[in-house]
């Protein structure tokens, strides 16, 4: 970080100087200036002299106070890039020494559940005396381009009967296909628990741990026994599966083969009920999404629970909860879905906040210099309405000591978690603050250091930053109210 510090203070300063030049031409132009009225009124000239000579210590004590305002504004800049360009480095890298969890949008498909059935074709040809002589030379197979392909997959049988009809032949093949015939599920009870990592807590991108249970039940419809085959498929963008569990009428089932999802089949009696649970976990981010058909299909009974601690937004012309559960104070929310007898094509598409560790670590440095600049005119009302002399160098440590600690929190990101890294520079700032203004600047102080941490929470910070600038207006507004026209002090403090 030292090397990238330097780099980035390297390019700093050659900004710093392509302001400098139109500066020093800006006060050679002044001087100029003032010679010219000189030469032309020299009463006037020794006045302007006499008044700069008498305060020309405190102009550069308040110049002083203004470069250390600048510095800090620099050193923070140095330090947000550095940053950047650290956390840049560690995305685009081969390997990490960190986990880095490979996390998308999570969209689960309900199952589909077919009894298997046959039914049977028949084909019939009549065949002329020509077109027969070549199939007793090459074989059925020339009458191909007009039958099925006898060696299709779900054909289970397969006829052919030849009989005279006159001088021609006819030709009947039966063919037995076996079919699948979707059953309808009686009630499907699903719910996910999403748990999200935010930024903040360490992650390079927020992410949720979710937690999936889907309890569904179906009956053979017919009045034979049939064999009944039950596809779950696996979730698309949830990377691995924890703890898959499968359980059918309360027996553990694990299928060999999971190229088309875990599919259970098996022969079950005539108006038999079968109950199938699953459950497992995963970590996704973004979203996640219930598939409930491709097409327009009945919906007997459907529940669907979402319990999530982030505020969640909907596709548009998706399905809208029929309930929302929010805790008081942005706490955990439970929503909820139900369908009766429902005919839909619909599906359920949450949506969620998304950040990265870059972006809140950049919008927390962003927000610093102008922190600080406003912090130096809040500073400034404060001792004015509070009767609180304020000399320009120890307005100036005041600075630099909030900008130093400031500069550490973000430095110490590279180190620990940034909550922690960031709170600790926040403490910093807010003491070394202290030491050189004094407890009685303590609420402004305050405020200072609050408002760049606000940006750690990701999705609130313009609710805090508001609730910051209304707390600041209500503190000078009573000061105001307090030491207003007429009302002054007994015994004005001593200037330090």
């Amino acid at each position: 970080m030292v090397q990238t510090a330097l780099q980035v203070l390297s390019l700093a300063l050659r900004d710093v100087l392509d302001v400098a030049f139109p500066l020093a031409l800006l006060l050679a132009a002044i001087f100029v200036a003032l010679l010219l009225v000189g030469l032309l009124d020299r009463d006037r000239f020794r006045r302007v002299l006499g008044s700069l000579s008498a305060n020309a210590a405190q102009v550069g004590r308040w110049a002083l106070a203004l470069l250390a305002l600048g510095a800090g504004v620099l050193l923070l800049d140095i330090v947000r890039r550095s940053v950047d360009l650290q956390l840049s480095g560690q995305q685009s890298a081969r390997y990490t020494n960190t986990a880095d969890p490979n996390t998308s949008q999570t969209v689960q498909q309900a199952p589909t559940i077919t009894y298997l059935n046959e039914r049977t074709y028949t084909r019939t040809l009549t065949l002329p005396p020509a077109l027969l002589r070549r199939v007793g030379e090459d074989g059925v197979q020339v009458l191909s381009p007009y039958l099925q392909d006898p060696s299709a997959d779900n054909i289970v049988r397969l006829r052919d009967q030849f009989t005279r009809s006159g001088q021609d032949v006819v030709f009947t093949r039966e063919a037995t296909l076996q079919t699948q015939e979707y059953i309808v599920l009686d009630s499907s009870k699903v719910s996910a628990d999403l748990k999200f990592v935010d930024t903040a807590g360490g992650g390079r991108q927020s992410y949720y741990n979710a937690a999936f249970q889907g309890t569904y039940s179906f009956k053979n419809p017919l009045n034979t026994p049939a064999t009944i085959r039950f596809a779950f498929p696996l979730p698309n963008g949830s990377g691995t599966l924890q703890g898959f569990s499968m359980t059918v009428n309360g027996q553990p089932y694990s299928a060999a083969d999971l190229s088309g999802g875990s599919v259970w089949e098996g022969s079950v009696d005539a108006g038999a009920a079968v109950t199938v649970a699953v459950t497992y976990r995963h970590q996704g981010s973004r979203g996640w999404s219930y598939d409930l058909s491709q097409r327009r299909e009945p919906v007997k009974s459907f529940d669907l629970t979402i319990r999530a601690d982030q505020n969640a937004k909907f596709e548009r012309y998706s399905l809208f909860p029929t309930s929302i559960e929010r805790a008081a104070f942005g706490g955990p929310q439970t929503l909820h879905w139900q369908l009766q007898n429902a005919i839909t094509a619909q599906n359920v598409a949450v949506v969620f906040e998304q950040g990265s560790l870059r972006e809140t670590l950049s919008k927390v440095a962003h927000f610093a210099p102008i922190s600080l600049a406003l912090g130096a005119w809040l500073l400034l009302l404060w001792g004015n309405l509070n009767r609180l002399p304020l000399p320009p160098l120890r307005l100036a440590l005041g600075l630099l000591g909030v900008s130093l600690g400031l500069s550490f929190g973000g430095i110490l990101t590279g180190y620990v978690l940034p909550v922690p890294a960031e709170l600790l520079g926040g403490v910093l700032a807010l003491g070394l603050g202290l030491l050189a203004l004094g407890r009685r600047y303590l609420e402004p102080l305050l405020l200072i250091v609050l408002a760049p941490l606000t940006f750690l929470s990701v999705g609130n910070a313009g609710l805090l930053l508001g609730l910051l600038a209304v707390a600041a207006l209500l503190l000078l507004l009573l000061r105001w109210g307090r030491s207003g026209p007429g009302r002054q002090e007994a015994t004005p403090p001593a200037q330090v």
